[in-house]
C-alpha cells in the first residue's frame, strides 16, 4: 500500500494546511474502499493494479481542487461590475487620449497620420495598461474581503423594473458607444482647433481644409454635439428603445445630409496647400476629398437603414 499512501501524501501536499489531515483521511478511506471491492473480484492486488486505480483517479492536483476549489483572483460575483468598471475605465481613457493625441496632432508641424495613429494607440496601451492593472487590484482586495450572506444581502433590486424581453441588439455594446463618443469629440476638437490653440502655432498649422468648408463645419459642430448627448444617454441606458431608435435615425440622416452637402460645396482645399504639390495637384485632392465624404457619409446612411429594420421588428 505505499503507492496508496504517496498519492494521499502527493494530494495533501496542494491543499491547505489546516485541511489536510480531515481531506487526507476522507480520501483514504475511499481508495482503501476502491481496491477492497477490486480484491474481492479479482483476489489479491498487486502493485500494477493499484496503480491504475490511483491513476483512474486523476492527478494530485486534481483530486485536490476537488476538495478545496481553486480561489479565484476575483470573486464570481464581482465579476459584472468588474467588467462594467472595467469598460467603462478603458472607454474614458481612450476619449481621453483621443483628445490629447488629437491636440498634439494639430498642434505639430510635422507630425503626419500615421505617428498620429501610433501615438494614439501607444498612449492609449499605456494608460490601459495601468487602468487594467489598477482596477484589478482593487477587485483583487475586495475579493479578500469575507463574504456577507444572508436573506437580505442581495435585495436592492425590483422585477419590475427588468427590461422588457426582446432580441440580442436591443442591448447596446460599450464599444459601439465609447467608438461614437471617441469619433464626435474628434470632429470638435478638429473643428474648433483656432479657440484653443495659439496664435504662433495656427501660423505654422498645416490644415488642408479651405476656410469655406471649415466654416460650414462650425455651422453643423451642434451635430457632434448632439450626438455626444446621445452616446451618454445611450451610455446611461444600455438599452435600445423606439425613441432612442427614432433619435438615432434622425441624427445619422442629419450627418448624411451635411457630409453629402459638404462634398459638393467645394472647394474643400486650400488652394495654397503647398506641402502636396509634388505629391498631387490641387484636382486630385479635392477629387479624393469628395469620394473620401461620400464613402464617410455610407456609414450613418448604413445605420439608418439598421434602425428602420428594428424599428419595423417593434411592429410585428
Amino acid at each position: 500500500m505505499n503507492l496508496v499512501t504517496r498519492y494521499v501524501a502527493a494530494v495533501q501536499r496542494e491543499l491547505p494546511d489546516n485541511k489536510r489531515e480531515e481531506i487526507g483521511r476522507e480520501l483514504k478511506a475511499n481508495i482503501m474502499d476502491q481496491l477492497d471491492a477490486l480484491a474481492e473480484q479479482q483476489g489479491e492486488l498487486s502493485e500494477s493494479d493499484i496503480a491504475v486505480v490511483l491513476k483512474q483517479m486523476g492527478r494530485p492536483r486534481s483530486v485536490a481542487q476537488q476538495f478545496v476549489p481553486p480561489q479565484p483572483l476575483i470573486r464570481l460575483s464581482y465579476m459584472p461590475l468588474y467588467q462594467y468598471t472595467l469598460f467603462m475605465v478603458l472607454g474614458i481613457l481612450f476619449l481621453l487620449q483621443v483628445l490629447q493625441t488629437t491636440m498634439a496632432w494639430l498642434s505639430s508641424a510635422d507630425m503626419g497620420l500615421v505617428r498620429y495613429l501610433l501615438n494614439l494607440a501607444g498612449g492609449f496601451l499605456d494608460d490601459a495598461i495601468f487602468g487594467f492593472a489598477s482596477i484589478t487590484a482593487g477587485f483583487w482586495l475586495m475579493s479578500r474581503q469575507p463574504v456577507e450572506t444572508g436573506p437580505g444581502c442581495d435585495t436592492d433590486w425590483q422585477p419590475d423594473q427588468l427590461p422588457d424581453a426582446g432580441p440580442g441588439w436591443q442591448h447596446i455594446s460599450f464599444q459601439d458607444i465609447f467608438t461614437d463618443l471617441a469619433t464626435y469629440m474628434f470632429l470638435l476638437v478638429v473643428i474648433w482647433y483656432p479657440v484653443w490653440m495659439p496664435a504662433d502655432q495656427l501660423d505654422t498649422l498645416r490644415f488642408m481644409v479651405s476656410d469655406q468648408a471649415h466654416q460650414f463645419l462650425k455651422w453643423v459642430s451642434p451635430l457632434a454635439v448632439l450626438g455626444i448627448a446621445a452616446s451618454l444617454w445611450q451610455l446611461r441606458q444600455r438599452f435600445w428603445s423606439r425613441q432612442m431608435l427614432m433619435g438615432n435615425i434622425a441624427l445619422n440622416l442629419a450627418l448624411v445630409v451635411v457630409t453629402l452637402t459638404l462634398a459638393a460645396s467645394g472647394p474643400l482645399i486650400h488652394a495654397d496647400a503647398a506641402q502636396w504639390q509634388n505629391v498631387f495637384d490641387l484636382a486630385q485632392l479635392e477629387r479624393s476629398a469628395v469620394i473620401t465624404l461620400v464613402i464617410i457619409a455610407l456609414f450613418p446612411l448604413w445605420e439608418v437603414g439598421r434602425d428602420v429594420r428594428r424599428i419595423r421588428s417593434y411592429q410585428r
